[in-house]
């Protein structure tokens, strides 16, 4: 009897340690700022291939082996080459332009979406039906437009998913503050923090296209809560996000950001987003940060320059005035 229940363990144990091919991390603890915080500062970059949700191939399978991951950085790429543009389509910018990643994240996940288990965001339908109106009638009016074409902001939390380009963050602390300027659009977030609770949001009336944000330290780790947006922002404004560009926020609009400093080279992202309007669900996103000390953050002028909106109205009134 004996005998055979440790045959079985052994045999469990096996299955488990087979199923899970996360990495383990080793405890590591951070150095200081001169006031005794975690020390966050620096450059950080997200770019990766790993995807926003979990494709249907990887259904039940949240992480990559070895071999999968190189497998599937070789496949990516063989894919980033210059192809002419199909007949009828203006085309887009070549690869010189992009700068998407090479890796899968260093995590071997097999998506950027971590909870539900599933990897997939619990969208409701109408909130879909939204996303899916708003991009068809992008010629109607600058509102169906996103709002990073718009030049306004990249929203909170998608400024901190990962796009075709401009993927760095740089972040600097003082006494009392936290600043994390992202290079797309340029924003810069000032967020007070406050010992291990944080100070009151705003009143409920003063909102926001990013929210009204406050931070706390929980160990090692910032979190960051943020509450009072104004309901008329897209929770994703990238095209590398999938289904979930488009996706509008509430006013009923809770994220929780953690920023975890785990080794020299990385801090640990992770995201929960909660609105019930919007979602079945809370969901929650976790990346990997890596440092990169030779990085250059340029200014991202978006507004200079930016004809977009101007020719996609103009290319919309072009095709009413045809239909007539």
């Amino acid at each position: 009897m004996f005998i055979r229940t440790a045959i079985v363990l052994a045999i469990s144990v096996s299955i488990v340690a087979a199923q899970s091919s996360k990495p383990q991390s080793k405890q590591w603890t951070p150095p200081r700022t001169a006031d005794g915080q975690p020390d966050l500062q620096g450059v950080w970059t997200n770019a990766t291939i790993t995807p926003f949700e979990r494709p249907a191939q990887l259904a039940g399978k949240a992480f990559l082996t070895e071999q999968e991951a190189a497998e599937l950085e070789k496949q990516s790429a063989q894919s980033k080459v210059d192809r002419p543009p199909t007949a009828g389509d203006v085309g887009n910018y070549n690869q010189v332009w992009f700068d998407s990643g090479t890796k899968v994240v260093s995590t071997r996940q097999t998506s950027l979406v971590v909870d539900p288990p599933d990897g997939r965001v619990p969208v409701k339908p109408a909130a879909e039906a939204k996303r899916d109106y708003d991009l068809a009638h992008l010629s109607d009016s600058y509102e169906h437009m996103s709002v990073w074409d718009r030049c306004i902001t990249r929203g909170v939390p998608g400024r901190m998913f990962p796009a075709g380009y401009n993927n760095a963050y740089q972040i600097l602390q003082s006494p009392g503050y936290v600043v994390i300027m992202s290079e797309m659009i340029h924003d810069a977030r000032v967020i007070p923090i406050d010992g291990t609770v944080g100070r009151p949001h705003a009143p409920a009336e003063v909102r926001s296209w990013d929210g009204d944000s406050r931070a706390h330290w929980d160990g090692n780790t910032l979190v960051v809560d943020t509450t009072n947006f104004n309901g008329k922002g897209w929770i994703a404004t990238s095209a590398a996000t999938g289904r979930v560009k488009g996706i509008p926020q509430s006013e009923a609009l809770h994220v929780i950001e953690r920023f975890t400093r785990t080794d020299p080279g990385t801090v640990q992202y992770e995201v929960t987003v909660d609105d019930p309007n919007v979602y079945t669900k809370p969901w929650k996103v976790s990346i990997p940060l890596t440092r990169d000390a030779e990085y250059i953050v340029y200014e991202y002028a978006c507004h200079e320059g930016n004809q977009a909106v101007e020719n996609i109205l103009r290319g919309g009134r072009a095709k009413d005035q045809a239909v007539r």
